[in-house]
């Protein structure tokens, strides 16, 4: 099966997740530039789901140049994929409603653990469908990132079970900064 539609629909799915995250940011009804500061968890919450948002957009289009064909069962691992991003902008909202309070917090790092082991298991099923010698398998080689991600989600959502939710969002930060630095090992490899 030709990859295209598949692709054609996450971007329209990725798209659709970051105007709903927009949406959710409330104009303040006050002219005092000082209304701003008490947004700043909304603020923060929208701009880090954004960022992950963006990153997975990144990562799964570099994929998906490395790959030519996908089956029923690649379809379905997406759509997986796709279903934890979407309940992105729930819990972007509830964490920054809150305050990163703990158990907002709790769901939003599990949302975030979700997102990267659906991916995580999209890409194994890309690899395996299109052969274990391939572009991408070469590509990902030891996936460094891609195993400290999830540790990192976990210690995250177990210092937010903790009562500690800012160590927990901190863990969050890393990992999407740690996924912010672009990742040129796939581009490296089609290139060549």
């Amino acid at each position: 099966m030709n990859k295209n539609r598949m692709e054609a629909f996450s971007d329209g799915v990725l798209a659709v997740i970051i105007t709903i995250m927009v949406l959710e940011l409330k104009v303040p009804h006050n002219e005092d530039i000082r209304v701003l500061l008490d947004l700043w968890p909304v603020a923060l919450s929208y701009i880090l789901s954004f960022l992950y948002v963006g990153i997975y957009w990144n990562n799964h289009h570099h994929m998906l140049q490395a790959v030519r064909k996908v089956n029923g069962h690649i379809l379905w691992s997406n759509l997986h994929l796709l279903f934890w991003l979407s309940l992105l902008p729930f819990c972007t909202g509830w964490v920054g409603e809150n305050h990163f309070a703990k158990w907002p917090t709790v769901i939003y790092g599990f949302n975030l653990l979700c997102c990267a082991l659906s991916y995580t298991y999209l890409q194994s099923c890309l690899i395996r469908y299109n052969d274990q010698d391939m572009l991408l398998a070469k590509a990902i080689g030891h996936d460094m990132k891609g195993k400290v991600s999830p540790v990192l989600y976990s210690l995250g959502i177990v210092a937010a079970w903790l009562d500690q939710p800012i160590i927990g969002m901190t863990l969050f930060i890393v990992v999407a900064l740690m996924w912010l630095v672009p990742d040129k090992r796939v581009e490296r490899m089609i290139a060549k």
